[in-house]
């Protein structure tokens, strides 16, 4: 008999970013391998897939993964260097300078990621261990030299312009590739293939660093196994990024993508980044959505598609501050969303969609035709056209569908109850765990009430249910802060390295937990 798909079936999951689970042997950030002694934990505690943030290349100087230069490529700093074989043949950690060594210890001690020290560190390791290969395998044309070929030739679809990018970038600076000399800015021919020639070393070395991180995410996930690794699918890339200057002709570099003034925001968002020209884009027949979709699929067993409006209707604002949708009217939005998301499902791969925000009801009639789950926030779930705005019971939400407490984006759990006021309380001690344990108002924040909570969530009619991982522990530790800029945001860590999370007592008694409310609400598959 075949497979159900994934969102017919009840199953309970974990979000967490890779950059938050670093295991005592990583370098002070989550890595590749760390996600195989996640899913071990989590399989302890009943929950058989896990949902990532983006991990793609993020530009330099930037933590955010959203503020990607490369919508295909792995970030080099999720590389774990004890399992590239050029470096431990090369010395290991031991063939670090002392300086270097002191510092990757700092970087390990430290509570929050330390990214500009550990992408400096891992830069001028994975360089030597490079050379070394070069040497080694590429001179001699060895076994291994002819895999890493054979990776270059197989993955050329997306490699040869991510690869000759970030080698032009490396040259220029770091500079928007707006302001790189007129030849490779225009991608003309000839200056492209003497780019080629020029930095033929440079284009290996960002290939080769694909190419370990594809031979660490693969091994990775089958080690996972059971638990399904779930990717993010972001709206679209920074404008300075290797998918950009490749398709100049499909986006507006003069026009930026945001949100309009709503419920979240009263003058709306203002992202900076470049604007899709859907009709160029339809006119190719969605290619670069095509292969982003066909890169997902190879990577993940699912994927969120971030800002889903965004891919209906997409709100911008030209050089003048104007604000405007495109396509401008409804039957062209859905028209276009349903043709966008058909080509993102279209490889066999399970996606959900990120619906928040001022949602037109035809998107969610959309969702339910192409049988694509939403979200339920529990929190925002209320009868809001009824007298006093009383919470859905979570019982009552429609089996296709993603049920959570929270997103990377929004305050915690524990934050949202102490910060609600005395009448958002009174409406959430309504809903029937609260109500039977009997919760008031007044209740504080303790670890009974998380576990309420967590019951609330988990019986939810949802067939999907995503936990932020602090929700698990009842932590107040944010991943991230929208439109706030500091040494905080996106470099949150978990308080014990991830290889402790099944022996250390507070982390298996919360796998107990969840083993017990996975199976008591139909979501322990096994």
């Amino acid at each position: 008999m075949p497979e159900a798909p994934f969102a017919d079936v009840r199953h309970a999951g974990a979000l967490v970013p890779l950059f938050s689970i670093p295991s005592r042997e990583s370098w002070g950030i989550g890595e590749i391998p760390d996600l195989a002694r996640l899913a071990a934990w989590l399989n302890q505690g009943g929950l058989d897939f896990v949902l990532l943030l983006p991990v793609n290349e993020m530009g330099s100087g930037q933590n955010s993964p959203y503020s990607a230069m490369s919508a295909m490529a792995i970030d080099p700093i999720y590389l774990a260097l004890r399992d590239v074989h050029e470096f431990a043949d090369g010395g290991g950690e031991s063939s670090l300078s002392d300086a270097d060594r002191a510092k990757l210890e700092e970087a390990r001690r430290v509570p929050r990621v330390a990214y500009d020290v550990i992408r400096d560190i891992k830069s001028r390791a994975l360089g030597s261990a490079f050379r070394r290969f070069e040497e080694r395998e590429s001179t001699t044309r060895s076994a291994r030299a002819r895999e890493f070929e054979t990776f270059r030739e197989r993955e050329a679809w997306w490699l040869a312009d991510y690869a000759l990018f970030s080698a032009l970038n490396q040259e220029n600076g770091g500079r928007y590739w707006l302001e790189w000399s007129e030849g490779v800015r225009d991608r003309e021919p000839g200056a492209l293939a003497d780019a080629e020639r020029r930095l033929e070393t440079e284009i290996r070395y960002r290939a080769w660093l694909q190419w370990i991180a594809d031979e660490q995410w693969r091994r990775a996930r089958q080690q996972a196994r059971p638990v399904a690794i779930f990717g993010d699918f972001p709206f679209v890339v920074s404008a300075h990024s290797a998918d950009v200057w490749a398709r100049q002709h499909e986006f507006r570099l003069d026009a930026s993508v945001g949100t309009p003034p709503d419920a979240f925001s009263a003058t709306g968002q203002d992202w900076g980044l470049p604007l899709y020209r859907w009709d160029v884009i339809e006119r190719g027949g969605y290619q670069w959505l095509q292969e982003r979709a066909r890169r997902s699929a190879d990577l993940y067993d699912g994927f969120r598609v971030d800002h889903l409006i965004g891919f209906y209707r997409t709100y911008y604002r030209d050089h003048e501050k104007r604000g405007a949708f495109v396509p401008p009217d409804e039957p062209s939005q859905i028209a276009q969303g349903e043709r966008i998301l058909r080509v993102l499902a279209g490889f066999g791969t399970q996606i959900v969609a990120e619906d928040f925000g001022s949602i037109p009801d035809f998107v969610r009639e959309s969702l339910a035709r192409l049988h694509v789950p939403g979200y339920k926030v529990l929190r925002w779930e209320r009868h809001w056209h009824t007298e006093g705005k009383p919470f859905r019971d979570p019982a009552s939400f429609p089996p296709l569908s993603l049920a959570t407490s929270g997103t990377h984006d929004t305050e915690t759990l524990a934050e949202w109850w102490d910060e609600a006021d005395a009448d958002e309380r009174q409406k959430a001690v309504e809903w029937p765990v609260l109500r039977a344990a009997g919760f008031g108002a007044d209740a504080p924040f303790d670890n009974r009430l998380r576990d309420a909570l967590l019951r609330t969530l988990f019986i939810s009619g949802s067939n999907l249910v995503v936990v932020p991982v602090q929700d698990v522990f009842g932590w107040r530790d944010r991943i991230n802060t929208p439109a706030v800029v500091d040494d905080v945001n996106w470099r949150w860590r978990m308080p014990w390295p991830v290889d402790d999370l099944t022996s250390e007592p507070v982390p298996r008694e919360r796998a107990a937990f969840l083993r017990d409310l996975a199976a008591g609400s139909g979501r322990y598959l096994r």
